[in-house]
Order: C-alpha cells, then structure tokens, then sequence
C-alpha cells in the first residue's frame, strides 16, 4: 500500500524524460498522488485511484499493484511490429476528460494489446504526455493544399487559437488529414476514433472521409449522431454513435457510451489488422483514401512483385452496379449472370445519392474494374430537385479512369421526394403531375418530356466529357419501359416521354465514340439484365 502514497511522477519520469512536464512536487495531503505541470497546475488523483476511474484526473497514477497505468506511451509502429494500434482524434482544449476516459478504456482492451495515437485538433493547445500527436500551434506548421493537391501556404506564422472559427476548422482539418494519411500510408494505425459535438465532428469526419479507404474502421461518437447525418458520412463508410448526453461531463450514461466505443473500435482495429495477415509475398492491401495512398501492403524481399502481380491477376473482377427498388428485378439477373458465368465480385449500390457517390469513390480509388450503371435515377433528381441527387460529377469518374462500363437509365421516369407533404408547391400547383406516394416517407413524381430532355442531356455531356477510352462505354436503352413503374398498367408509363430521353441521349453522344444500344424489352425483363451483363463482359474482354 506504500505504492499508493508515490507521486505520479514517479510515472512521468519513466514516462516523459524530454515531454513538456518539466516539474513534478508533492502535495502535503498523503491521499492525494499529484504532478505539478509545466503551467503550474496541480494535476491529481485520489489515493487507491487511477485517472481512468476519476473522471477528471489528467496524470498517470498508480494502480494497487504497483505498477503504472498506461505509463509507457509506444512509439508509432507499422505493420511488421505486429501492433494493433487506434488513432484517438478530438479536441483536447475542450473535450480533454473525455478524450483521457476514453484513451484509458481503449488501453484496458490487452488481448491484444491495442496502442492508442492521441491527436490534438483543438482550437488552443493541451500540454500532456498523454498528446502522441501535437498540436501544430501556428498556421506555419500547417499546410494549405488547394484544389490541385498543392500546399499554398504563405510564410505569415498566424496563431491557431486566434483564427476565426470558420478558419480554424479549415486549416486544423487539412492538418489531420496530413497526419492521418501518413499513419495510414506507413500501416501505423488499424483504426480512426473519435468525439465531439458539431464542430468537433465536423472536423473529425473530414478526416475520416478524405484520409481513410472505404473498409478502414472509422468511429464518430457525437451528438449530430441522430438526425440528418448526410454531412458527416457522405459517401464513406463511418461508423456513428450518439452519446445521448452532451459530452460534457462526468456521468454514468457517457461513460458507459464511451467505453461501448472503445471496445467497438478496439475490435474494428483488430478485426482489420487480422484481415492484413500475411501471406506468400505480402499481405492483401485495402484501396486507397482520398490523396491515393494505399494501405496495409508489405511485400516479402524476395519475388514479392511477381507474387503479388500473380495475386493480383487471380483475383475475381470488382464490378459496380446501381440498383432501385424499381430496377431490382433487373439488377438481381445481371449480378447472379455475372457471378456465374464470370466469377465477379458485384457490389450493388442502392442509388440514393450516397450510393452513387460511394460508386464514383470507389472507381476514382482503383476499387472497381468495371461498372454496370444500370439505374441512373441520381441524375434526374440532380437535374430537376429531388432529394436523392449524387450531386453534379456522378457519371463522371468511370469515364475518367477508362475502365469499362455499361450504362443505363434505369429508374430516370421519376423524381425522388420524401412524405408527400414534402413536395414543392411548383410542383403541386401543375394539376397534370403524377405523384405516387410510395411509402409514408417517400413520394415519387414521373418526369415531363423537357425534364427527360434535360436529364438525357446531362448523361450525354458527362459520359462523352471527359472520357478517355470511348471505346470501352456503351449505353443500353430500354425502349420497354426504364422501371417497374413504366411498363403498361402502371402509373409512369409514357412511351412518349421515355422517346425524348432516349433520343435526346443518342443526339448529344452521336460522333463521340460511345455505342448506344436500343433494346425493345423493359428494363426488368431477364433478357435485358443478361444483354447488359454480357456487354460489359465483352468490353472487359471476356465475353
């Protein structure tokens, strides 16, 4: 029980010979094992106490063992030190006990041992051993990087702390961006954690979408959590939970939500370290962030090229697809020909705007071979003002990459709203729109033959744009009927307004190179699915 009455500095000193604690002083009431910071401040915890039980203690205590809690801080480590390793991302400034309470949780997590990366993104810097990854503190440690990925920065040094907020966030983030792909680029880290309130998640999960691959674990607990939530995930793949209570605070409901976070990413981190295990020549990597580098790749010395191209040839061709509801029928047929016949790996892409955009991702990371663009609704809402747009670059990232692709305009009869309340007046007030609600939150409205036209437009312009290897994009057109709502009987069948789109899309992409194809089934016709499978199998070479 000695042990209880040593100082914490008995921790730092083992802990932080160079760290910014440059005094350490006993405080005279026995129960209290205290540090004395750089600043001055006493930093203490309650005897038989450690930080991680004492909401608010910000030192390193002892434990009734004797031996020091989570007082050897790692050093960064990749892949080969076998290390399962989180980076704990948030604003030490105003989120500091929550952010220790956390770290201690993540540290409790030993089999296997889980190191725990903090990195300071506040608005004024935290001195504490804790901090792996400091503040910048100035705009001269931070860089600037423009659209074309080049750092613009100038050499006036401003303070962080005294930026506007607005600025704040925007050079704070591109900071962390910076400093989180090279922790993914080395294999440092296996997983992304973090809290905070609006800007807090805001910042974070900019990092997350533009740092981190689609696959790579990335947990965001905050209170935006429950409510529209677009901003935050985008088109990645961000876990989020809601704390519930604002974090602020010692309390037993954030606690217990905080330490459900840290066992969620400690098991994220090591159910993706386990998936880079390694094998002949290397470990398979998973796709690349937004700045293109890629992670959790380690070649063996010898024949590691040759075994890993072989690996690479081996494996089954990544195909995209865009489905709806109302062009599942098709989308199924085309997924099972494709997977039977070729042995592809299909990934189906619910199109509602994050999903195209998450489709356009992939194929701009080098994550998909081929696409089948068979439901191109996203454009319609896009063109006209649904709720379901992938914004104004969907249809562009295939061409770009000169991969090969089959598209379609699977489910462009209709414009995406919510609870038909929701519908704007202009619409409403046109006594000839067709509405249909098709659940309690959604309410479709069929297209005009000038939106048709619009939309046909759109595709044309963004396919020929920018494509690279027209040769290797095809259009398939479905005079039938473009969804199951288009086909006789049904409330959207308008063979006349189907003719202006599919005209209109023959009209802007005549002379570019690009084949289209009319076939006189109906999109969800068996058939059609088959057509459009084989068409991409041949430009793939394989049909």
């Amino acid at each position: 029980m000695k042990l209880l009455a040593v100082l914490c500095a008995v921790s730092f000193a083992a802990l932080v010979a160079s760290s910014r604690v440059q005094e350490t002083s006993q405080v005279e009431d026995p129960k209290l094992n205290c540090v004395k910071d750089a600043r001055g401040r006493y930093q203490c915890c309650p005897e038989g106490k450690s930080w991680a039980e004492e909401w608010g203690c910000l030192c390193v205590c002892m434990d009734k063992d004797g031996g020091a809690l989570n007082s050897a801080r790692a050093p960064f480590h990749n892949q080969k030190n076998n290390i399962h390793a989180i980076l704990l991302l948030g604003t030490c400034d105003s989120k500091w006990s929550e952010l220790a309470f956390l770290h201690a949780q993540l540290q409790k997590h030993q089999n296997p041992p889980i190191t725990t990366l903090l990195m300071d993104v506040g608005r004024t810097p935290t001195d504490h051993p804790l901090i792996d990854i400091p503040h910048p503190d100035s705009t001269s440690n931070t860089p600037n990087i423009n659209s074309n990925n080049e750092d613009t920065k100038n050499n006036e040094e401003e303070r962080i702390s005294t930026l506007p907020r607005a600025t704040y966030l925007q050079k704070m983030t591109t900071h962390a961006i910076t400093q989180t792909t090279h922790l993914l680029t080395t294999n440092t880290i296996h997983a992304v954690l973090s809290i905070g309130g609006s800007c807090g998640t805001s910042l974070a999960t900019a990092v997350m979408q533009r740092a981190c691959p689609i696959g790579f674990p990335k947990l965001m607990v905050s209170t935006m959590a429950s409510g529209d939530v677009r901003p935050y995930v985008g088109e990645s793949d961000i876990t989020l939970m809601y704390s519930v209570v604002d974090i602020a605070g010692a309390n037993t409901i954030l606690k217990r939500v905080l330490r459900n976070a840290a066992a969620a990413g400690a098991g994220m981190a090591v159910a993706y370290f386990d998936s880079l295990a390694p094998s002949v020549g290397g470990v398979e990597g998973v796709g690349s962030g937004a700045t293109g580098a890629t992670t959790g790749t380690v070649t063996a010395e010898k024949g590691g090229e040759g075994e890993r191209e072989r690996r690479e040839k081996d494996k089954p061709k990544r195909i995209g697809v865009s489905m709806f509801g109302v062009t599942t029928p098709c989308v199924d047929a085309a997924r099972a020909h494709l997977e039977a016949k070729y042995g592809f790996e299909v990934y189906v892409f619910h199109a509602t705007g994050a999903g195209g955009r998450a489709m356009e991702r992939l194929v701009r990371e080098g994550l998909l071979d081929g696409v089948l663009d068979l439901t191109t609704t996203e454009v319609v809402d896009e063109v006209v003002g649904g709720v379901l747009s992938a914004g104004p670059e969907r249809l562009l990232e295939a061409a770009r990459a000169g991969i090969p692709q089959v598209v379609s305009v699977g489910a462009c009869d209709m414009v995406n709203f919510g609870a038909v309340g929701t519908v704007p007046l202009e619409f409403v007030r046109e006594k000839k729109r067709v509405l249909l609600e098709h659940n309690a939150a959604v309410t479709l409205m069929r297209t005009t033959g000038e939106e048709s036209a619009r939309v046909g437009e759109f595709i044309g312009r963004r396919l020929k744009g920018e494509v690279v290897r027209a040769e290797v994009v095809n259009v398939l057109l479905p005079v039938g009927g473009v969804s199951m709502l288009d086909v006789p009987g049904q409330p959207f069948y308008d063979p006349a307004v189907d003719g202006v789109l599919f005209e209109t899309v023959e009209r802007e992409l005549e002379g570019s190179g690009i084949r289209v194809v009319r076939d006189e089934r109906q999109i969800n016709d068996p058939g059609f699915a088959v057509r459009a499978a084989e068409m991409l199998a041949e430009l793939m070479g394989l049909s």
